[in-house]
């Protein structure tokens, strides 16, 4: 019959059209990978997901397609989220974007809109020629053979996609990288299929609720505020990124080396070391702290992307509580908000008013401390209500690294300050102490702005990660108490200050970042829920530390607490 060299002749040209779709997939997808073995990791769950997708469907030419197709859309995605929101595409954006702000994304940016139209209009077209063109596999096989063939080969498929997966399976160089670099570099598949298995969450160990209760319950009533409503202060909060005390460095012996901002006056109500849960990146997973009162390492490795996978489900925050008291609460951040879903994960602290880098009219990553400070004042003025206290969240961005940059680009006065160090070393704490002497200076005039003045404030700067001065960071010598040496790459500094007088807050040898937003409360005289309340009572009962606390098991009747009589988190 004629029709047959037809049909056999189309069958064989879908075949190889569709293996040269495949290859130019392969080649858009894996092989634009920076190194070899995320190339090869790539490549190695496509062919997975082409075995499973030949099973399934048990039409090469069309598997092909299908899976060659879905890590071209796939790559599609992440290049389309990195130039638009500037941030790199992550599992949990399949679940928050699309219920959270998915609409709102497309409609601030159209070309994205555009695309998703053409990809829906042109996918579809494409997988029914691929499936009309194809012939049926297996088909001469009878029916219980043909299915426990298809079961057993899909089940392969997935194992062999599994062990890929696994930390320590056959691409475990792949695994075994940062955090930061997962999330910053140009390895966009990877980063997302690692990301697979890094992103779970688990609640921490507990105990039973019947401990939990007796060691928590004289909590639930909460603490009552000392302060007057009426005389509710002001909160400034400022997240100094990449800020740490450069005093106990040991080479660290110039005047450079002092700064005011890091010393006490007649303002401070409570200074410090304080223990944060990242080094040299992750910035966001201080701010989750900051707000929330709990550090995202209890949430196992999916804690460390808390603005996608955590803050969805947080149920009370300093924000939240603030807002249960009459306060407007607004955050001021140095980027776009859609990077690394800053402007979701506010929100669900419970900020009512977000002004990123696009709000406030200024360049993002390239503001210096000075501009954010006089942006958030801005801000502030037009707000600012009689009678409605403000609190304010403004993160800075002008220590963020590299800080690399040729000695000669330095002022004079910050050139080859530090002695006794090697040249790449000394370049990076150079260039730190010229930015923390900048930083010094804005948050003079910050001060000036906010304690010169009759309107009760209450004023927090605290450090963040350390950078790593490109992983030169830990070898640096320090002098810090026995106690502290394991802490030494967690440590920053904290500074709470206030223009109405009260009593000096608790010191501690260490206190974590979990325990500010409690101790910012405490120092505006406010009143706290059963959550702050708690989490006080475990500052005050564990020295200021938070997991590291000795009583384990009062830390998991804590957590018992907060999660299942209090769900803070759900």
């Amino acid at each position: 019959m004629p029709s047959i060299p037809f049909r056999m002749s189309r069958n064989r040209t879908a075949l190889f059209c569709a293996l040269a779709f495949f290859a130019v997939c392969v080649w858009f997808t894996a092989w634009q990978e920076p190194l070899l073995e995320q190339r090869s990791f790539v490549l190695a769950l496509m062919l997975c997901v082409f075995g499973a997708s030949l099973f399934v469907f048990a039409r090469l030419a069309f598997a092909l397609v299908f899976s060659g197709g879905l890590f071209l859309l796939l790559r599609a995605i992440t290049v389309l989220k990195e130039q638009y929101l500037e941030s790199p595409l992550m599992p949990a954006d399949f679940v928050y974007y699309v219920r959270s702000s998915l609409f709102e994304t497309l409609r601030r940016y159209p070309n994205i809109y555009s695309v998703g139209l053409c990809v829906g209009i042109a996918v579809p077209i494409v997988l029914w020629l691929a499936w009309h063109c194809d012939r049926r596999r297996f088909a001469k096989l009878r029916a219980l053979p043909q299915a426990l063939l298809r079961v057993a080969g899909i089940a392969a498929c997935a194992l062999l996609f599994w062990l890929c997966l696994l930390p320590s399976g056959p691409f475990a160089q792949v695994h075994a990288r940062g955090t930061w670099e997962k999330m910053s570099d140009d390895a966009d598949l990877t980063n997302f299929f690692v990301n697979l298995r890094d992103s779970s969450v688990h609640l921490p160990a507990m105990s039973d609720d019947a401990r939990a209760a007796h060691d928590w319950q004289a909590s639930a009533a909460g603490i009552p505020g000392t302060v007057d409503p009426s005389q509710y202060p002001d909160i400034v909060q400022v997240l100094e990124e990449s800020t740490f005390n450069p005093a106990p460095y040991t080479h660290c012996d110039v005047p450079e080396c002092d700064v005011a901002m890091l010393k006490p006056d007649a303002h401070t109500r409570g200074t410090g070391l304080m223990r944060v849960h990242t080094f040299g990146g992750g910035t966001w997973v201080s701010e989750f702290a900051a707000l929330t009162g709990m550090p995202q390492d209890i949430f196992g490795p999916g804690g460390m992307y808390a603005p996608y996978v955590l803050a969805p489900h947080v149920r009370d925050s300093l924000p939240l509580q603030l807002r249960k008291l009459g306060y407007l609460t607004v955050a001021i951040y140095p980027t776009h908000g859609e990077f690394l879903n800053g402007h979701d994960a506010y929100k669900a602290y419970g900020v009512d008013h977000f002004y990123g880098a696009g709000e406030l009219g200024l360049d993002d990553w390239d503001e210096t401390d000075t501009q954010m400070f006089a942006a958030a004042k801005q801000v502030y003025d037009k707000l600012k209500k009689p009678g409605q206290p403000v609190f304010i969240m403004i993160l800075t961005i002008n220590q963020h690294g590299p800080h690399d940059d040729p000695m000669s680009t330095l002022p004079k006065q910050f050139q080859n300050l530090l002695q006794g160090l090697p040249p790449a070393t000394a370049l990076n704490f150079d260039t730190y102490l010229q930015r923390l002497h900048d930083s010094d200076v804005a948050m003079k005039g910050l001060e000036h702005d906010f304690l010169d003045r009759p309107q009760p404030t209450v004023l927090v700067h605290f450090g963040d990660h350390q950078p790593s001065f490109d992983n030169l960071m830990r070898t640096l010598p320090r002098s810090l108490p026995p106690a502290l040496v394991p802490y030494q790459d967690y440590l920053t500094y904290y500074m709470i200050k206030s223009n109405v007088p009260g009593a000096p807050l608790p010191s501690y040898p260490m206190m974590d970042i979990a325990h500010l937003p409690g101790m910012v409360l405490k120092a505006a005289g406010l009143p706290m829920d059963g959550y702050f309340s708690a989490l006080t009572s475990l500052r005050e009962r564990c020295n200021g530390l938070y997991a590291d606390c000795a009583d384990k098991q009062l830390v998991k009747s804590y957590y018992a607490w907060i999660f299942n009589h209090l769900g803070v988190y759900q």
